[in-house]
């Protein structure tokens, strides 16, 4: 008996993308079956009845947004005049005496 992988099988997990998308517009009842989700990706919403498993134009609500992260960014600022602050390459930490061996 040969054991084969399958890909591409069965999804595991059945929670929807758009529970944690920026686009959609969710209207949740009491019951499971009250619920409704709105796609504003688009120009003119549109309403998905099913369950998403993969969109193209998902973007995930958790993350922070690139204002958000420039707003948390660190601003690293060097003592002296003429040097650069932050990470330095690799060429730099090899010196002159590493590069004539």
């Amino acid at each position: 008996m040969s054991l084969r992988k399958v890909y591409g099988g069965t999804p595991v997990g059945t929670e929807s993308r758009c529970d944690t998308c920026v686009h959609a517009r969710i209207i949740q009842g009491y019951a499971e079956s009250e619920r409704i989700v709105l796609c504003t990706s688009l120009y003119d919403p549109i309403r998905i009845p099913f369950k998403v498993m993969q969109c193209t134009d998902y973007e995930d609500r958790r993350l922070p947004s690139y204002a958000d992260m420039k707003e948390i960014a660190w601003q690293i600022k060097s003592k002296s005049a003429g040097h650069d602050a932050g990470f330095v390459t690799v060429e730099t930490l090899k010196g002159p005496q590493e590069d004539e061996e």
